[in-house]
């Protein structure tokens, strides 16, 4: 079953965040606690929101993601921040029945684009994006601005 995250998911959700930050090599980057997740979904004017794909009353899956806005369009689109299911449920469509509910979210509301990441490397999850029809975008780079560098650009004024 695919649904709205609801506040009694939180805490399921922060441990699969925190799996998949395992999953991407790098967990010593994922700070994430419940109340930080709690108060993003569910403040007044949210600007994150999220699925879950529950098995047996259990959360197994998420898809986390915010509006973007595309200039040349117009209207919004939907950036993907995170997808995630466990490995035992994985091969169960549950990752694909999550992004075609994204996918329905962005054509019932009239947004143009569905983007996210991918790893280089993660190379099961690419070959299974192709399948759905994603298409890399690899004339872009990434660029990110954090941590010392983002307090001395903020303090340049």
């Amino acid at each position: 079953m695919i649904r709205r995250v609801e506040p009694r998911d939180v805490d399921a959700v922060v441990k699969l965040v925190h799996e998949l930050a395992l999953y991407e090599r790098a967990p010593e980057q994922c700070h994430l606690t419940s109340e930080q997740l709690h108060t993003a979904l569910f403040t007044e004017n949210p600007a994150l929101f999220g699925h879950v794909a529950e098995v047996d009353g259990e959360v197994v899956g998420i898809a986390l993601w915010f509006l973007n806005f595309s200039t040349w369009d117009g209207v919004h689109g939907i950036y993907l921040e995170d997808l995630y299911v466990t490995p035992e449920q994985r091969g169960n469509g549950l990752g694909k029945k999550l992004l075609e509910t994204l996918a329905q979210e962005c054509v019932a509301k009239g947004y143009t684009r569905f983007q996210w990441w991918v790893l280089n490397w993660n190379e099961p999850s690419i070959g299974f994006y192709k399948k759905l029809g994603a298409v890399p975008m690899d004339e872009w780079t990434v660029m990110r601005v954090a941590d010392e560098a983002l307090q001395k650009l903020a303090s340049s004024l």
